[in-house]
């Protein structure tokens, strides 16, 4: 897609039609009303959400801090854990229950998801097992009441929790059986030196309590997550032959790793290449671990997070290398800690073309996203190579051991772009699905574009141009299937049919048709940039995006999001017409070019004349020229005999009818 700026100046001579007008297409009202009025969005400005589309002035988020202990029996698969939550209501209203997320009780075959997609789960379990619930006051615990619907947990206060900044800390005890291999969410992955723990939506975890809807308690039906942010203290526990990885950093190396590993890992944080920090040797060796028998704990710790996940196995071998990034802020007398890409992964996934260059992948990938959009938050970026099913958590991603070659880039890297949508945009993706996993394929088909001068390029994935690799092509099946789901139809309801059709591919490739088509990449990169940095870390919704671009840009954009978002509709344009003039002496010889609009998404298009002598004029059509018009006359000043008239001349757009679109005139045309 070539990059062109539409909203440039032109001179438009609207005349009366050359010939009688056909009558409108369904697709083209005589009015254009439906396409340009006053469009609604689902949320109004308020004091905690402005008309710009940034945070209000009075905007509030609640926040939830853990500490978790956790033990892995790596024979029953059990895992067992305590926490304590400290929750800070920052809302301006008392509390008198909490609502968490359970998510493990999806495995339970008589939970909502498992009736509702009984496709989605070759493997089940018992679910949560809550064993205490206590609430702690000065120092003291008490049992509070609680129970349990479907995927939530309510817990009855015995007082409310005052508004405007106060605390409790909530004590939680638990423990759920780990399920056998399913989407890479929480698995066991059995390879040929031993078993890979996945363990992802592992802990009950808070439920969003916000301006618009109060607690959020969607059932967990596998349209992955809407969390709160704060710290995550978190440790795990498992046998002496195991290295674990997770979100955040490692905080207690000389307890788990050798003076060997530590080595290696300093080595890594002077390296741009990958250096070995568990060799395929290793993983045979049982001398290279710390001890030689019973348990060992690691400790993580994460900043300003939604969310931790961690893998743990005897199979790893690891290797990592340094994150060209600034050093993260530390506590005063703290030395920074490295920043660094990693991956892991069985003996069997290595290869020059396979998991060899998993890291190498991880490290453009973050560091790319932080000079383009945002600066990537956390010390570490982990790939996991296990089950394979593709799937993001902050700071680890859970990906493929068997994947390689282009597959293991573009998995890498759009996993890994989720760390910025939405994990750093903390959008709601269990109701709007397209906000994280269309705006994250967004960025990482430009990715493909930079990483080693494209040789991953261009993105074909069945996330993104899944048919030809055209978006322009392979958009138009999606627009006008009578069937489709439109972007802003809640995640549930699209089908599987074509979850990645819109919601991935539809949603990626709008941003692309607005920053190359609509807005020109300076004007679309800085307004989106900003829109980053204005709600990082914070909740937005499809209306404050909207708003934002919108007044960011400096552009009227209510047609593209109801044709877009709202609507599957698309563009559709025809030549109608041409003539050249027999100047009068001293006038100047003109040339005139009908166009017609038969779609219902106006996009800005290019008018391009191509003269015998090889010469070229272009003109753009703004969107604006179609507010009270279904068709248009533009004349240029006359350059002799002309070669060729087309609409769209690169095939930028999605219109699914090109005939009509060029004209050959003959040459014997030209007085």
């Amino acid at each position: 897609m070539r990059s062109f700026f539409p909203f440039l100046g032109l001179a438009l001579c609207l005349e009366p039609a050359l010939a009688a007008r056909p009558a409108p297409s369904q697709n083209m009202p005589l009015s254009m009303r439906p396409v340009f009025d006053t469009l609604v969005l689902p949320d109004a400005p308020n004091i905690w959400r402005s008309g710009s589309g940034r945070p209000g002035s009075a905007y509030w988020q609640n926040r939830a801090d853990y500490r978790i202990e956790s033990r892995i029996d790596t024979t029953s698969h059990v895992l067992t854990g305590t926490e304590t939550i400290t929750y800070t209501n920052n809302s301006p209203d008392a509390l008198d229950v909490l609502w968490l997320q359970l998510d493990q009780n999806l495995y339970r075959k008589d939970s909502r998801s498992w009736v509702a997609f009984p496709d989605w789960h070759p493997a089940s379990s018992d679910g949560y097992a809550i064993e205490r619930v206590t609430l702690e006051t000065n120092g003291v615990e008490k049992s509070v009441p609680f129970r349990i619907s479907d995927t939530r947990m309510q817990v009855t206060l015995p007082a409310p929790l005052a508004a405007s900044g106060h605390a409790l800390k909530l004590h939680v005890t638990w423990h759920h059986t780990i399920p056998g291999e399913w989407g890479g969410r929480t698995a066991v992955t059995p390879v040929k030196d031993g078993a890979i723990f996945e363990v992802a939506q592992w802990y009950p975890r808070l439920c969003v309590y916000d301006d618009l809807r109060g607690w959020d308690t969607l059932p967990y039906l596998g349209q992955e997550f809407y969390l709160e942010y704060g710290s995550i203290d978190y440790a795990v526990t498992v046998p002496w032959n195991f290295t674990v990885v997770g979100s955040g950093a490692l905080t207690n190396p000389q307890d788990v790793l050798t003076t060997t590993e530590r080595a290696r890992l300093a080595d890594a944080a002077k390296s741009d290449k990958p250096v070995l920090i568990r060799t395929p040797q290793d993983v045979l060796d049982p001398n290279s671990h710390l001890a030689h028998s019973g348990e060992k704990t690691w400790r993580f710790h994460m900043e300003n997070t939604r969310d931790v996940a961690f893998a743990a196995s005897p199979a790893f071998v690891w290797d990592a290398a340094k994150l060209d990034l600034p050093a993260l802020p530390v506590a005063k007398g703290q030395k920074p800690q490295p920043r660094l890409a990693m991956s892991v992964y069985p003996r069997e996934g290595a290869g020059p073309q396979a998991w060899d260059r998993s890291t190498e992948y991880v490290k453009h990938a973050i560091e790319y996203f932080s000079s383009q959009w945002y600066p990537y938050p956390w010390p570490n970026a982990v790939n996991l190579g296990g089950h394979g099913a593709g799937m993001e958590y902050p700071g680890i991603v859970f990906d493929g051991w068997q994947d390689k070659n282009d597959v293991l880039f573009w998995i890498t890297t759009h996993e890994l772009g989720h760390g910025w949508f939405p994990m750093i945009v903390g959008s709601n993706e269990r109701r709007h699905a397209f906000m994280d996993e269309g705006f994250n394929t967004f960025i990482d088909a430009y990715a493909s574009q930079h990483f080693n001068h494209g040789e991953y390029a261009p993105k074909k994935d069945a996330e993104f141009a899944p048919e030809t690799g055209d978006p322009a092509k392979d958009i138009v099946p999606v627009l006008t299937a009578s069937d489709a789901p439109t972007l802003m139809m809640p995640a549930e309801l699209v089908p599987e049919k074509y979850r990645h059709k819109v919601t991935y591919f539809k949603g990626a490739y709008g941003l692309m048709l607005l920053r190359e088509q609509i807005l020109g990449p300076d004007r679309f990169d800085a307004a989106f940039r900003a829109y980053i940095r204005a709600w990082a870390f914070k909740h937005p919704t499809p209306s404050d995006f909207f708003r934002f671009m919108s007044s960011e840009a400096g552009e009227d954009l209510t047609w593209f999001w109801r044709g877009w978002y709202f609507e599957n509709w698309w563009p559709q344009y025809r030549l109608d017409g041409f003539s050249q003039s027999n100047a009068k002496p001293g006038e100047e010889s003109t040339i005139s070019i009908g166009v017609r609009n038969e779609g219902k998404l106006m996009m800005p298009v290019t008018l391009r004349i191509t003269w015998q002598d090889g010469s070229r004029t272009e003109r753009v059509i703004p969107t604006e020229a179609w507010m009270l018009h279904d068709r248009l006359n533009l004349t240029f000043p006359d350059h002799g005999a002309v070669k060729a008239i087309a609409l769209d001349p690169d095939q930028g757009l999605p219109i699914p009818d090109r005939n009509g679109l060029t004209i050959t005139p003959a040459v014997t045309n030209h007085p």
